[in-house]
C-alpha cells in the first residue's frame, strides 16, 4: 500500500494470519515495524532487499502472535527500542499474560524500551505517531494513529477488523470497554481514516460505522 508520503507493508505471519507492517517514507531509508509476528525471518527478507533499518518496534498488545518476532529484531538491532503501551508491558515476559502458555508454548520477547501512555504524541522514523489505548482485547491495547497522513491511518492491533472486532474472551477483555474505545477513540476520527488490523484487509471509520455487525452505528 502507497500513501501520498508513506509505504506501508504487511507482512503476513502463520499460523493466525497475523499482519505486520512495515511502514517508511518514500524517501527515507528508516522505518517503523509494528507487531512482528511468528515468522521474522520475512521481515529481515524485506529489510535486507531494499536496504531499511527499524527506527523503532511498535507494539499494539503483547499476545503472543504480535510478539514472536521481538526477540529476532533486537538480536541483529539491539539499539532499535521496543515500544509498547504501558500497561501492556508485563506480558512481553510472562507466557501467561501473553497467552503462549496457553498454546504449550513459553514464547517471550525482550522487554519494553519505551513504553507509552493514552494521548502520547512521538515521531517514530520521521512520523509523528499518537498512541491511544483501547482496552477490551487485551487490557492495556494501543492503537497508533499515523497523523501527518491524509487520509490519517491508525495501526488497530486486534480491536478491529472489516467486519469484526478482537475477541473479549481472553482473562482481561471486556466487550464494553471495547465497544466504548472504538466509538470514543476510532470512530470520532474523519470517516476516510484507513484502519490496518492485525489480521485480514485494511478498511475505513467510514465503512465500519456503517457496516460492523459487532460495533457499527448504521
Amino acid at each position: 500500500m502507497n500513501f501520498p508520503k508513506i509505504n506501508v507493508v504487511p507482512i503476513v505471519s502463520a499460523a493466525f494470519q497475523e499482519n505486520a507492517y512495515i511502514l517508511h517514507l518514500q524517501e527515507s531509508k528508516q522505518c517503523l515495524i509494528v507487531d512482528p509476528g511468528l515468522e521474522p525471518e520475512k521481515i529481515l527478507a524485506y529489510l535486507d532487499q531494499r536496504e531499511l533499518v527499524p527506527s523503532s518496534i511498535l507494539i499494539t498488545h503483547g499476545h503472543s502472535d504480535h510478539i514472536a518476532g521481538n526477540e529476532a529484531l533486537k538480536s541483529r538491532w539491539p539499539e532499535c527500542p521496543l515500544v509498547i503501551g504501558t500497561d501492556e508491558a508485563p506480558k512481553l515476559t510472562d507466557p501467561h499474560l501473553n497467552l503462549s502458555a496457553m498454546f504449550g508454548l513459553s514464547l517471550v520477547s525482550p522487554p519494553a524500551d519505551i513504553t507509552v501512555d493514552d494521548g502520547d504524541s512521538r515521531s517514530f522514523g520521521g512520523m509523528a505517531v499518537r498512541a491511544r489505548t483501547i482496552p477490551g482485547h487485551s487490557s492495556g491495547h494501543v492503537v497508533y494513529i499515523i497523523e501527518e497522513q491524509e487520509p490519517q491511518m491508525v495501526l488497530v492491533g486486534d480491536v478491529i477488523f472489516a467486519g469484526g472486532i478482537g475477541r473479549y474472551d481472553f482473562p482481561d477483555g471486556d466487550f464494553g470497554q471495547l465497544r466504548d474505545g472504538i466509538h470514543q477513540k476510532l470512530f470520532t476520527l474523519p470517516d476516510s481514516t484507513i484502519l490496518l488490523p492485525g489480521h485480514g484487509p485494511a478498511t475505513t471509520v467510514g465503512e465500519e460505522k456503517r457496516s460492523n455487525p459487532f460495533v457499527g452505528l448504521g
